[in-house]
Order: C-alpha cells, then sequence, then structure tokens
C-alpha cells in the first residue's frame, strides 16, 4: 500500500507539477515582456561594439519593440472595457427587467382597482351578481375533487339548473329597423346612453358579417356601454371579460384543467358559452381593452374556428378526453362553440397597448366611436325578447332582398384594381364576403347601401394604408380621391374620402 500512495503522489505529482509550470510559466513569461532593466542590461552588454549599421538596426528594434508592447497593452486594454460595457450593459438589463417587474405589477393593481370600480358600476346599472355563489364556486375550484364529482364545476351546474327551462315567448314579428330604434330609445331613456342611429345600425349589421366586432376609440365615448346596454335590451345580461396584460394563451378564455385538484378551473367565459348552448337568445361577450395583451395570443384559436364554413365544425378541445359525469354538451372532452353568441371587443390605440393586426382586423369588424353621444328626447321603451334563430332569418331575408347592386360590385372590383396598382394592396375575398353580408342587412336597419360599402372600404381596405409609407403616396391618394368621385359620384363615399385627407394632413 505504501508503494501505491508513493506512486499515486509522484504520478500526479507530474500532472499537477506541470499544470503549475504552465500557468506560472505564462505569467512569469507575460511579465518577462515588460522587464525594462533587462532590456536596458542587454543594451548596455552589447553597444559597446556596434558599428554604425548596427546602431541603426538596434535603434529600429527597439522602437519595434515598444510598438509591439504598446499593442499588447492597447489590446488588453481594450478587452478590459469591453467586458466592463459588456457587465454594465448585463446589470443595466437587470434593471430594467426589476423596473418592468415592477411596472407590471402596478399594472395588475390598477386592473383589479378598475375592475372593482366597473363592478360597482354594473351594479348600479341593476346588475346584482348572487356573491354566495361566487365563492361556493371559488371553494370548490381549491379543492381536490371527490369520487362521482364532475371536474366541470360551473357547467354542471347549469346542466341542473336547465332542468326545468321554459324558453321565453320570443318576439317574431320585430324587424331590423325597428331593432335599431327601439335599441336606441331604451339606451336613451332607460340607461341615459346616447348614441347616434348609424352607430346602431353598424352594430346590428355587424352581426350578420362577423362573429368579432371591434368598438374602437377615445375613452368616455360609450365603447363598452354599447354592448352592455344591448344585453339589458335584450334581457341577456352580457359577460364582461376584462383583458389582462399577462394574457398570454386561451386558458385565459376557458380555464385549465388543475392536475392537482383534477378539476377544470372555468372562466365566466366558458359559463356563459355553455349556457347559450341551452337556449335561442342571443349572447355576448365583451372582451374590455382586448388589445392591452397581443390579441393573438389568447384569442387566435376563436379567430381561426369562427372561420369554419360549417358551425359543425366550431370545436374546442377542453380536455384530452371525456369522463362519465362531463357535463352534457362536453363529449369526449370536446364543446362545440354556440351559435348565438357574439364577440365584442373595445379597443384603445394608445401608448399602453398592443397594435391590432391585419388578421384580426380582417376577421373582425371595426366601427369607430370617436364622439360623444348627443342628448335627445326618447319615449320609455320596453325590453325585447329576442332569438337568434329569428335574427339570423332576418339576416338571410335582407341578405336576399337587399343584394349589393351589379353596378356597384362592378365599381368595387374596378376600384380594387386601382388599389393594387397603385398602392399593392388588395381587397382580398373575406372582405368582399363580408361586404356581401354587411351591406345588405345595413339597409334593411335603415341605411343606404351606398353608405354601407363607404364604411366598409374606409374600414376594412384603406385602413390598411396607414402601414405603408405615406411621404410617398401622399400625391397617390390625392388620386384615389378623385377617382372614388369620379366612380361613385362627388356627394358619395364620403368616410372613404374623409379617411383620405386626413392620411394626407399626417405628412
Amino acid at each position: 500500500m505504501d508503494v501505491f500512495i508513493k506512486f499515486l503522489v509522484d504520478f500526479l505529482e507530474t500532472f499537477f507539477g506541470s499544470l503549475w509550470s504552465g500557468i506560472s510559466g505564462l505569467f512569469v513569461g507575460f511579465i518577462g515582456m515588460f522587464n525594462v532593466p533587462k532590456y536596458v542590461e542587454t543594451f548596455k552588454e552589447y553597444s559597446g561594439d556596434f558599428g554604425g549599421l548596427a546602431w541603426a538596426l538596434a535603434i529600429l528594434t527597439v522602437i519595434l519593440l515598444i510598438a509591439a508592447l504598446g499593442c499588447i497593452v492597447f489590446v488588453i486594454y481594450l478587452a478590459i472595457r469591453k467586458y466592463v460595457r459588456i457587465r454594465t450593459t448585463m446589470v443595466s438589463q437587470e434593471e430594467l427587467l426589476n423596473e418592468v417587474g415592477k411596472l407590471n405589477h402596478e399594472v395588475i393593481k390598477l386592473s383589479t382597482e378598475k375592475e372593482r370600480i366597473l363592478a360597482m358600476k354594473v351594479s348600479q346599472l341593476g346588475l346584482k351578481p348572487d356573491e354566495s355563489n361566487v365563492i361556493e364556486e371559488e371553494h370548490k375550484e381549491e379543492t381536490p375533487l371527490t369520487e362521482g364529482e364532475s371536474r366541470f364545476y360551473k357547467c354542471t351546474l347549469i346542466d341542473e339548473q336547465m332542468k326545468d327551462y321554459v324558453p321565453k315567448e320570443y318576439n317574431y314579428d320585430i324587424t331590423l329597423s325597428e331593432i335599431c330604434d327601439m335599441f336606441r330609445n331604451f339606451a336613451c331613456s332607460r340607461m341615459g346612453l346616447f348614441y347616434e342611429i348609424k352607430i346602431i345600425r353598424l352594430f346590428i349589421a355587424a352581426f350578420a358579417s362577423t362573429r368579432l366586432i371591434i368598438l374602437q376609440g377615445i375613452s368616455g365615448t360609450g365603447k363598452t356601454s354599447l354592448p352592455y346596454a344591448f344585453g339589458k335590451f335584450i334581457q341577456n345580461d352580457t359577460n364582461i371579460a376584462s383583458v389582462q396584460p399577462s394574457w398570454r394563451d386561451r386558458t385565459e378564455l376557458y380555464g385549465y384543467f388543475n392536475e392537482f385538484t383534477k378539476r377544470f378551473n372555468e372562466t365566466e367565459t366558458l359559463k356563459r358559452m355553455y349556457e347559450a348552448t341551452y337556449t335561442e337568445d342571443v349572447f355576448l361577450t365583451i372582451l374590455d381593452e382586448m388589445n392591452i395583451a397581443r390579441i393573438e395570443y389568447y384569442f387566435a384559436e376563436m379567430l381561426s374556428i369562427l372561420e369554419m364554413p360549417s358551425r359543425s365544425e366550431w370545436v374546442i378541445d377542453l380536455v384530452p378526453s371525456g369522463w362519465p359525469n362531463d357535463p352534457k354538451h362536453i363529449v369526449n372532452g370536446r364543446f362545440r362553440l354556440p351559435e348565438n353568441m357574439w364577440y365584442v371587443g373595445t379597443a384603445n390605440n394608445d401608448d399602453s397597448t398592443f397594435a391590432i393586426s391585419d388578421k384580426v382586423y380582417d376577421r373582425a369588424l371595426p366601427i369607430n366611436i370617436d364622439t360623444k353621444g348627443v342628448y335627445f328626447e326618447a319615449p320609455y321603451t320596453e325590453n325585447l325578447n329576442l332569438s337568434y334563430k329569428h335574427l339570423e332569418k332576418m339576416f338571410d331575408e335582407a341578405k336576399a332582398a337587399n343584394k349589393v347592386s351589379e353596378e356597384n360590385l362592378k365599381k368595387i372590383e374596378v376600384l380594387d384594381d386601382y388599389v393594387i396598382e397603385h398602392f399593392r394592396l388588395a381587397f382580398g375575398n373575406r372582405i368582399v364576403k363580408q361586404l356581401r353580408d354587411f351591406v345588405p342587412v345595413y339597409v334593411a336597419c335603415g341605411g343606404t347601401e351606398i353608405d354601407g360599402i363607404d364604411y366598409v372600404l374606409a374600414n376594412k381596405i384603406l385602413r390598411k394604408f396607414e402601414s405603408l409609407n405615406l411621404a410617398f403616396i401622399r400625391d397617390e391618394i390625392e388620386g384615389l380621391i378623385a377617382y372614388l368621385s369620379e366612380l361613385f359620384g362627388k356627394e358619395n363615399m364620403g368616410e372613404s374620402k374623409a379617411y383620405l385627407s386626413r392620411l394626407q394632413k399626417l405628412f
């Protein structure tokens, strides 16, 4: 054993000794390059025997050596400086991340306060949630699932409540124009909200062309109040989903399966979706301040599904597989979206929000509410029991009776060619289809065909000009304004012309 220990010491001494010699030799060698006394001693030793040429070469050698040492020092200086900069940048980034974290925390606190204030306002307007049920539901979500209990507590509760459901007596005689007038008068006389009749017509007609409506404009113009009031009007309260900056995926809308409790934590939105499958009522869900988070993160799946031509394909996967005691309308873990629900997003375009992408705009219908309502007198108006089937029947009848004229369709086609040639933008089949669906219903609501076309062109096509370099197309815009007058008449297309004129003034 003693022999082995001696062997091990000698054996490892060779390795570590060489390693230390290499490290120390490198350090000693580096220090030795700057041993000025040694250089001076060597120079004195040989300089006595130098001739003329030797002196010249010796001086040149000294200069080159000084330059080489200077370069080495300079490289070391640069390396140290770069390291200091990188380190400083990393520290700055950490400080910025900490600051962003603090700001996000403040945003969440402000959003919570906003929700509290909104809840107070909602309560004042007549909505009184059952607080005991809410507390019970929250308690259920936190406790582990027991044998025989449904993992979808809220949806199963809807199943129980709907066992004795008696359908309402719906009004099947009302027309679209009457709905617009009644809703406007209801909002005025019952809720103190004042909207132009054009806004109401756009809102109702939008239901016929898309499932996603975007209300945008400055704060305080009644964007959230419009769909909220409509829910009161049809006696089916609107669901309000306050979008948070932290929303990143679809679970914010539907909820998620908790592996620990074995429960599905359902959102109020999913609960309302499930409730909608039992009735013919019209349901609305407000995505309040929808662009405070990126819409594509949490609503991308909905955008794709609602584009499906067959409603039988409007299906989302909630859980991987079905359980025997799942709710009636959740089959094999899949839920079919209700046909009678529309989604209304409110959007502010400022520094605190994200820009809404073309993908979202193309699938939605934006309605601009930029002015406060003007007071007017309205008669007391009763509520309306509205069936979504009757509403869609009126939409179909309007599309058959008020088809966009061939003359205007031809003009739109010609305008499309003009825009492609001068601006490299195209209308697209989706937008043309929305125009064919929207304009006839807008006419049935009391508007005119040319105004409906004008609105779609201004808000679906010309809006895309904002993504172009306006400085280079300023003169082309002037030509487009003149071309619109030539095609549709000087007295028409006022909204499109006004929008183009505003773009020109930006440069």
